[in-house]
């Protein structure tokens, strides 16, 4: 019996093999992962090992999980996509056992009947084949490898999220850093109210973000390509849902929408959670609920989603009027949220200060808001609001890099070539503000992402119209969408 078990187990690893899984062409390359543990390698401080966990996988309820995300540095630096892994890179060339190697990786063993349910694990000889990295064992073989974390002036490493919960097999995501944190003699966080000082020791969880910032801001072309897709599916889903929308449809249908567009074009996750926002809902800056179920004719509706394409996203929003028409103080808010974008846009270029985008939308808005009467003055009193200490109308920054991020690691000083980012200006005036009522639940957020070049930038996202008329035009359009005609459902 046990001989036809382990023939068993055999000819299930034999037919589930990593290598068989199919996946689309246009990954980044091993050798762009090979070559960002190489350029981090040579920023990193004399003498240092830098150490990089996996995502943990995150429960849904009971015995389902979400689909898994990696964790973005680690994929930036492997390109592995599975969980329960382990990075290990060195400023100098270690030797072990007579071996000489600059890196190592640990990866989950081959688990026949874990691939039956899950699907194909990599194994180290694919790991070291696949990822181009030197070194490669099982997770298990961490527990014991000869590692002297001590001989290191410093061991970097990001410090770690209370999210992983319990052992769940040796050589796991928790057994890792169970057992880094003993080889490190890691702090017990725990006991800081006893010693409120914790020894000194060679622990560094800052560094590595200030390594890998002015790496990640900085797009290669073969980043490019793919932030190219997730922006354009984010577009035209974005223009295919303002031909479909009509009073009485739900924000959940609309999310939804734009969301088959995205797994049509074959992107494999949202950015971030999808904000789709009609009245006063838009007003919210991260409303993901969209559970208002019927949108109503006149109200304004503010979509801001993005598509995940090989592990970059996008981040578009539009607002449009449900009913196919802006009124006149809804036109007149979006109009100027259009304006200030077009004035960020005119001065972006390389060398510019980031928060000279921000200083440009902010006047262009106080202007504007005074003009409409909405404000009473630029004084600090009209403009700032006492309870969030923020700007009453336009409450959040202006720009954010995206890539592996929708809020990406980058550098906020100056603008450089090939940096992508958003410019993204809004008003919101919900119900109760000190205006005229007529103003009251008009959310608008207008965002495109731009690639900052030499003498100006590329707007990425112009499938999607930008200025209220042109909105309006589209809106005139049949959908696609117009093809579905689904039975309703019966109440008993």
């Amino acid at each position: 019996m046990k001989i036809l078990k382990a023939l068993i187990l055999t000819l299930l690893i034999s037919s589930t093999g990593f290598a068989q899984i199919q996946k689309p062409q246009d990954f980044l390359s091993s050798e762009f992962h090979k070559e960002r543990r190489e350029i981090l390698r040579n920023k990193m401080p004399e003498n240092s090992v830098a150490v990089f966990f996996s995502n943990p996988i995150r429960n849904r309820a009971n015995d389902v999980n979400y689909k898994y995300h990696q964790d973005p540095n680690f994929y930036y630096l492997t390109g592995h996509r599975q969980p329960h892994a382990l990075l290990m890179i060195f400023s100098e060339e270690q030797n072990i056992n007579g071996k000489s190697f600059n890196e190592i990786v640990f990866v989950r063993g081959r688990n026949a009947l874990a691939e039956l349910y899950d699907g194909g694990r990599i194994s180290t000889a694919e790991a070291v084949k696949e990822l181009k990295i030197e070194m490669a064992f099982e997770t298990p073989e961490f527990k014991n490898f000869p590692i002297d974390f001590s001989k290191f002036n410093q061991v970097l490493f990001h410090d770690f999220e209370d999210d992983v919960r319990e052992t769940q097999e040796e050589g796991d995501l928790y057994d890792l850093i169970s057992q880094f944190k003993q080889k490190t003699n890691y702090p017990d966080k725990s006991n800081l109210d006893i010693t409120p000082e914790p020894q000194e020791n060679n622990l560094n969880t800052t560094l590595l973000d200030e390594l890998l910032r002015p790496m990640r801001g900085i797009k290669t072309e073969e980043e490019l390509d793919l932030l190219r897709k997730a922006v354009k599916i984010s577009a035209l889903g974005q223009s295919e849902v303002m031909r479909a929308m009509e009073p009485g449809m739900s924000e959940l249908e609309v999310q939804g929408m734009h969301e088959f567009i995205y797994k049509k074009y074959k992107a494999e996750y949202e950015g971030y959670p999808s904000i789709v926002g009609a009245g006063h809902n838009g007003c919210v800056l991260h409303y993901i609920d969209n559970y208002k179920p019927e949108i109503e004719d006149g109200e304004l509706i503010l979509m801001d989603l993005g598509a995940e394409y090989h592990g970059y996203t996008a981040d578009v929003t539009r607002t449009i009027p449900v009913n196919g028409k802006f009124s006149k103080e809804q036109k007149a808010i979006y109009d100027l949220v259009y304006q200030a974008q077009e004035a960020a846009m005119s001065i972006a270029k390389a060398g510019v200060p980031f928060s000279d985008l921000l200083d440009t939308t902010q006047a262009v808005i106080n202007k504007g808001l005074l003009e409409l009467g909405i404000i009473e003055s630029l004084n600090e009193a009209d403009i700032i609001d006492p309870a969030t200490g923020r700007h009453r109308y336009y409450p959040h920054g202006c720009c954010h890099h995206i890539g592996l991020d929708v809020h990406d690691l980058g550098e906020y000083g100056t603008l450089e070539e090939n940096m992508v980012i958003t410019i993204e200006p809004g008003i919101y005036i919900p119900e109760g503000s000190p205006c005229d009522e007529k103003w009251w639940d008009i959310p608008v957020r207008i965002e495109d992402d731009y690639l900052i070049k030499k003498d100006g930038i590329e707007l990425l996202s112009d499938d999607a119209p930008r200025k209220s008329n042109e909105i309006e035009e589209l809106m005139k359009e049949k959908s696609a969408f117009g093809q579905f005609n689904l039975p309703e459902l019966e109440e008993k």
